[in-house]
């Protein structure tokens, strides 16, 4: 048996027992690496959803802001010289300035105070 190879033998030497393990525990770290990186990375899993709620909250934004500009636009349009309408026009401008004709007639109406919390009724 003098010079008989190690396949024969069944003994291994400890190099090649660290050779045989180094490339698949390569291949663990590396996997693990990227694995950590695809849920966490800046462009991983979780960054998707949250620039999908991102997403969802700037579409509801863009919505009001189109509702707005819609309004905006037919407040415009009514403004123009050849749809002008002057009663509007007076209309729109007493209301802004908190102004009256001196012919108007203004009828105000009386507020109900409001209930104060432990308050005694008056007598």
């Amino acid at each position: 048996m003098a010079g008989s190879s190690p396949a024969v033998t069944g003994w291994v030497p400890k190099d090649m027992r660290f050779r045989s393990l180094l490339f698949p525990l390569l291949a663990c770290g590396g996997g693990g690496y990227f694995a950590y990186h695809l849920q966490t990375g800046d462009h991983g899993l979780q960054a998707r959803a949250d620039l999908e709620k991102r997403k969802a909250v700037l579409a509801g934004e863009l919505a009001g802001l189109k509702e707005v500009r819609k309004r905006l636009d037919r407040d415009v349009a009514l403004l123009r010289p050849e749809s002008l309408d002057p009663d509007m026009l007076d209309e729109r401008a007493r209301a802004i300035l908190n102004l009256a004709h001196p012919d108007d007639l203004v009828m105000l109406k009386r507020r109900v105070p409001a209930e104060t919390p432990g308050a005694s009724p008056k007598r």
